[in-house]
């Protein structure tokens, strides 16, 4: 307030200050107080200086001049701590109260202006400029002045008790600016704001300001009476239903059916609801299904299912979200020391925290990781979840074929639960969790359960699955925080749809020496600790773990590996266990002791040793392979003869091969008639395994050449390459796995489709230092890398030295 009066007429009698000239005012700082022109305001007095200036006004019969002051807390204010705009009052009162404060009543006159300070006054005196408000109005200022009136009216109308007196005044008023300047004082302002209407002196500016003010306070009335108005209804509600749950009590008490175990049952599911934070309309659902378990009794078929659905909308995470606090430093030291190698696909998953951190909201793709068995594609999803800090689930989709399984049965059947999802977010705890889908490519086909790969379309699509609705639930769950993450060995046999909505990470499978690192850096160790050993009683070397590599294992991952490394160290566990050793140290020559007779053999130079026997390249779900292409001619007449369990494609293969042959008989040298006269058998050993695509026709085309011109094919040397009846090699797929695969069994030389280079740079390192690439365009070139002498930079191999 400002400073402010006393409980008489006159002011007691005190010296008199010098006279004040016509054209100036004592001046009365304000404190958070703003006077305006024709409105009567009781002010406080404190100060010395004043009560003096208010004491002589009164005496001399003259108005004050009331300035707000710029900061409140100011105790003695000079001409720089004052506004320049204020209000001249005639004092209507002056009274001093029984304890000794001083109050005026005080009604403003005139807007003014400061022009300068005086001195020689006990207090603040000011030459001032008074504005006097025009008198004549027209359309505009008549229209505002209509605005005011209603709009202040219905104000004053929202308050919780509308002061009547005050809205009959605001209908009498004539004046636009005192209209103005009434409002502006009776409304919910600061005092700031109310200085910068009282310094608009142009009358028009000042209306459309305060209509401005008025129209803003009147939304906030509105919405505050709104928000009143839900409060007291919300209340009303509980305290009508708290009444009407006593009186049931009281009923129940009265008819001697008591249940104080069962109220309390349903007092805990409430209050469990009340704390779950679900959104609206699941938490009303909830209520709904809480009101009819209240009404049933225990004993009916119902109630168990009720409760159960209680129990799930009650244990899911509908608000509980994991901090998530993404360091890619962090996150990266993680990957390194959980995985070996995998450079690419460390990048990638560093890119993909990278993007989460700058943008925490957005929708972030849903990574898909493709590669052979035991290449590490669970253990990526474990180690994403452990350097962002988030719970992780993995749920295994290997075999599902009901469309139940991912969206839940319906609350009908009995026995029904929610879907594998909704099942693992409860186990998650967290609605922001990483959520590994394994095994992809091995989902059941629909029938008349339906289609479990299609209910997974709405999973795996950002703009869905804010909304998914499990069967069992019947309400939405949020599913867009939760960072889904694929496996899959082959991408083949998943539907388009599905791999559409996910960005595919392909791992390719291990070279020797990366399985060498893995198994020194953690498969040596957690075998140890599997089967009880200490590093002081059992170590095994290095010539040891490539021996098993090598003769004991034959596989893109690292799976059978760590199993042979781990009976290696149950021999040595049982040792130990007997007392009979206390160190033991495994070295290559105690393999075969343990392990037994070595398993795989380089059959290479056995196999190509005889003409009519070439070495072919082959991808596989399980990484890549070779495989040995043999031919035979025997008296006949003409026939192809194909063996080894060959899929469709392979055998359009090998007749396109057999026409090339023919066709390029001349230049190969061979015969015609002998074409005629023998039949042409050709096999792929492992019959027991099913070998398909088109990849083999290189391999083909070229034992069927070895075969005819009675010239062996180079033993180090493999191939891979689909022929056309133009003697074109065309690209194939699978070239990283085939050449990490013709790596490991010992081939340097390998003959790949020149259009397949693009793919060079994929092949890990270690394979393209340790073998040879011979890009070809054409079948004769394959011919002649294969079965001449091949050099580096020959236009008809186009041989490519890594």
């Amino acid at each position: 307030m400002a400073d402010e009066a006393q409980a008489q007429q006159q002011p007691p009698e005190a010296e008199s200050a010098p006279s004040i000239p016509d054209d100036a005012v004592a001046i009365l700082p304000a404190r958070n107080t703003v006077l305006f022109p024709e409105v009567v305001l009781p002010l406080s007095v404190g100060r010395p200086r004043s009560i003096q200036a208010a004491q002589d006004a009164v005496r001399a019969d003259r108005p004050l001049g009331v300035v707000l002051q710029r900061q409140a807390e100011v105790d003695d204010p000079g001409p720089d701590d004052l506004y320049t705009a204020g209000t001249t009052a005639a004092i209507l009162r002056y009274l001093t109260a029984p304890d000794g404060s001083h109050h005026i009543v005080c009604q403003g006159r005139a807007r003014f202006r400061i022009v300068e300070f005086l001195d020689g006054y006990p207090y603040l005196v000011a030459r001032i400029e008074t504005y006097d408000e025009p008198e004549e109005t027209n359309r505009e200022t008549d229209a505002l002045l209509y605005q005011l009136r209603s709009r202040g009216t219905e104000a004053l109308q929202l308050l919780p008790q509308p002061p009547q007196e005050l809205i009959q005044a605001l209908q009498s008023i004539t004046s636009p600016a005192a209209m103005a300047d009434l409002v502006t004082s009776v409304i919910d302002l600061t005092p700031e704001e109310k200085q910068e209407i009282l310094e608009l002196f142009d009358l028009k500016e000042r209306l459309r300001k305060v209509l401005e003010v008025l129209l803003y306070r009147i939304d906030v009335l509105r919405l505050s009476q709104q928000i009143n108005q839900q409060t007291r209804e919300k209340l009303e509600g509980r305290q009508r239903e708290f009444l009407l749950r006593e009186q049931l009590n009281t009923i129940r008490r009265e008819l001697g059916e008591t249940e104080d175990g069962r109220s309390a049952e349903i007092e805990e599911l409430s209050d469990a609801v009340a704390k779950a934070e679900m959104p609206e309309e699941v938490e009303e659902q909830a209520r709904k299904e809480l009101r009819r378990l209240e009404r049933m009794p225990e004993a009916a078929a119902e109630y168990g299912m009720i409760r159960t659905y209680l129990d799930w909308l009650i244990d899911l995470p509908w608000s509980t979200k994991a901090e998530e606090q993404i360091d890619i430093a962090h996150a990266r030291g993680i990957l390194e020391a959980d995985h070996y190698g995998l450079e690419k696909i460390k990048r990638r998953i560093l890119e993909f925290l990278a993007v989460r951190k700058l943008q925490p909201g957005g929708k972030s793709p849903i990574l898909c990781f493709v590669g052979p068995p035991g290449v590490g594609k669970t253990s990526l999803g474990q180690s994403i979840a452990r350097a962002i800090g988030r719970a992780f689930v993995r749920a295994s989709l290997g075999g599902v074929h009901d469309e139940a399984e991912i969206r839940g049965h319906r609350r009908t059947y009995v026995g029904a639960l929610p879907g594998t999802i909704i099942q693992s977010i409860r186990k998650a705890g967290t609605r922001n969790c990483v959520f590994m889908l394994d095994e992809m490519d091995k989902i059941g086909a629909g029938g008349f359960h339906g289609d479990p790969s299609s209910a997974l379309l709405e999973v795996l699509d950002p703009e869905q699955n804010s909304a998914f609705r499990d069967n069992y639930l019947g309400v939405p769950f949020d599913l867009s925080q939760v960072m889904f993450i694929g496996t899959a060995n082959v991408l083949d046999t998943i539907p388009g749809p599905l791999r559409d909505r996910m960005e595919v990470i392909e791992l390719s499978g291990y070279t020797e020496e990366e399985k060498l690192q893995i198994a020194l850096r953690y498969l040596v160790a957690r075998q140890l600790d599997a089967n009880g050993l200490r590093p002081a009683q059992c170590e095994i070397t290095e010539a040891a773990l490539r021996r098993i590599i090598r003769e004991y294992t034959r596989e893109a991952g690292c799976r059978n590996l760590e199993r042979e490394i781990g009976a290696v160290f149950r021999h040595v566990a049982m040792q130990v266990a007997e007392g009979s050793i206390e160190h033991a140290r495994i070295d290559a020559d105690d393999l075969p002791g343990i392990l037994g007779p070595r398993r795989f053999e380089n059959e290479i130079a056995m196999r190509t040793s005889v003409p009519g026997v070439a070495t072919g390249l082959a991808w596989t779900p399980t990484g890549g392979d070779i495989l040995f292409v043999e031919a035979s001619r025997v008296p006949g007449n003409g026939k192809l003869i194909l063996t080894g369990q060959l899929g469709d494609v392979m055998r359009e293969s090998a007749q396109a091969a057999l026409t090339l042959v023919k066709a390029r008989a001349a230049a190969l040298g061979v015969r015609p008639e002998l074409f005629r006269e023998s039949d042409l058998h050709i096999h792929v050993p492992a019959g027991a395994i099913p070998k398909d695509g088109p990849s083999a026709g290189v391999a083909i085309y070229v034992a069927l050449a070895s075969l005819l011109t009675d010239r062996t094919v180079r033993k180090d040397m493999a191939m891979t390459g689909e022929i056309s009846l133009r003697g074109l090699v065309l690209p194939v797929g699978g070239i990283k796995e085939k050449a990490v695969a013709a790596v490991r069994a010992g081939i340097e030389p390998i003959v790949m489709p020149r259009r397949n280079k693009k793919d060079f740079e994929e092949i890990p390192e270690e394979a393209r230092k340790r073998a040879t690439f011979l890009w070809i365009d054409d079948v004769d070139a394959a011919a002649q890398a294969a079965l001449g002498e091949a050099t580096p930079g020959d236009e008809a191999t186009a041989v490519v030295g890594s």
